[in-house]
This record gives C-alpha cells, structure tokens and sequence, in this order.
C-alpha cells in the first residue's frame, strides 16, 4: 500500500518516538520491517534529529558500552599492559570459539560443541 508523505512521517514519528517498534509498524500498516525503518529515518532526517543510540530491539545486538570506571582504568595503563591485555582478550575468544573457557583459578569450562569439525 503507498502512503503519502505526511503518512510515511507520521509513521516514522511513532516508530522514532518509541509508540511502536518497528515489527508493529509493519503488521499495523502492511509493510515491511526494513520499510517502517526508513519510515523513521526518514522523520529523523526532516527533523534534524539525531539517530537513537543504546535502545535494545529485536533480533539485534546491544552494542558494549564500558563504564567510566572501566576506560579510567584502561587509560591510566602503560603501553605493554594495554597489549598485554588485548592479548588476553584475544585468547580468550579463540578459546571460546573452540567450544572452552579458562577461569582466573585454571578451572577448564566446556561447552557443547556438537558442531565443530573432528
């Protein structure tokens, strides 16, 4: 169904103001998911308004977000101890993607990997 401008602007306007989500715009209207989205971009860019950051929707991730406790202390660490950090960070998730997680006392957490390659 083809809506007019002020219609598409009204529905973006729902979405954006947190009315409905975006999966309700599309069953209410008869559109798309993708379309309601640009619905709402479209409101947001006639207003000047700026995109939302942090709301959790639907089948998407939430984006990490440190505390100001965390980065103060990541900015007061030297260049080794950053890099050695990175590191650990790294070994960690290969360790993860193989189906293992190590603990700070050395326990040895496995995790069902029934799909990995023998």
């Amino acid at each position: 169904m083809k809506y007019t401008l002020e219609e598409r602007l009204d529905i973006g306007r729902r979405i954006y103001n947190g009315e409905i989500s975006r999966y309700q715009a599309a069953e209410e209207y008869g559109i798309s998911d993708q379309t309601a989205r640009d619905y709402m971009r479209l409101y947001r860019s006639s207003e000047g308004l700026p995109p939302k950051r942090g709301q959790k929707k639907a089948g998407e991730a939430v984006l990490f977000k440190a505390e100001p406790a965390e980065l103060n202390k990541l900015e007061s660490m030297t260049k080794e101890e950053l890099i050695r950090e990175v590191m650990r960070a790294r070994i960690r998730e290969a360790r993860l993607k193989k189906g293992y997680e190590v603990k700070g006392d050395g326990t040895v957490i496995l995790y069902n990997i029934e799909n990995t390659k023998s």
